[in-house]
């Protein structure tokens, strides 16, 4: 019966060191996912105010990521890309075009 008890030493540990480790990856992920939620975020933001601005006869440089304009039957597309935690994110706006 002794013997029974002295392999079972150390078993905790284990245990909680698995259990650490998830909780580091499962962390891990909820912050890599937060850091791309807001990359959608800015996209959505970058596209329109892009669009605004090339709907007016503005340029416009976006803090980060990329912007292509397309310009098509009196519509301006805006398609903005940022690079984010998981992969890239992209957004279109359209927006008709302003003339004085």
């Amino acid at each position: 019966m002794n013997r029974l008890r002295l392999d079972d030493r150390g078993s905790v540990t284990i245990e909680a060191a698995l259990a650490l480790a998830s909780l580091v990856i499962v962390a891990a992920a909820i912050v890599g996912a937060m850091a791309t939620m807001a990359a959608k975020i800015s996209s959505v933001d970058i596209a329109g105010a892009a669009a605004r601005a090339h709907a007016v006869g503005l340029d416009y440089d976006p803090p980060r990521g990329t912007v292509s304009v397309e310009e098509n039957a009196g519509l301006i597309t805006v398609t903005a890309e940022v690079p984010a935690a998981i992969g890239t994110m992209s957004s279109q706006a359209i927006f008709p075009v302003e003339t004085p």
